[in-house]
């Protein structure tokens, strides 16, 4: 195959991957390269498609923290999900921080939808929870905040 006949498949490839969702640059590159292209390649055309703005960590990392959240996800594996699609995390802080103010809210909810409104009064079934909470994503001190 040509040069340009293969960056022309790949691009249509990848467009074909991006119609579907956002995709972090680095999950695009693995899903490219998992397909046998040649990773000299795949780095132009992801060049190419990230200056033409068809690309765009901001807007993958955007679009996954909503998503996430609006699943009853927390903070902490919503970083490291992003982490394992090639997010650095300063760059997850800047869409996770401004909703900082929302997290207990959130913690709260998932808590009330598993659990019921009231908190119990026994501590194995309030570690239960807790665990629970802790395993959606929510730190550890906001869990035992909320069981305060």
């Amino acid at each position: 195959m040509t040069e340009n006949k293969a960056q022309t498949s790949i691009r249509k490839t990848a467009m074909d991957l991006l119609a579907r969702r956002e995709h972090s640059e680095h999950e695009l590159h693995q899903k490219l390269k998992a397909r046998g292209h040649d990773t000299d390649k795949i780095d132009e055309v992801l060049q190419g498609l990230k200056q033409d703005n068809l690309l765009s960590d901001a807007r993958f990392t955007e679009a996954y923290v909503d998503h996430r959240f609006n699943a009853g996800v927390g903070p902490l594996k919503i970083r490291y999900e992003l982490r394992q699609k090639g997010i650095a995390d300063a760059f997850a802080d800047e869409f996770l921080e401004p909703m900082s103010d929302r997290w207990d809210k959130l913690m709260q909810q998932q808590r009330i939808r598993k659990f019921g409104e009231t908190i119990p009064a026994d501590y194995a079934t309030r570690m239960k929870q807790a665990r629970f909470l802790q395993n959606r994503g929510f730190s550890p001190e906001s869990v035992m905040r909320l069981f305060r």
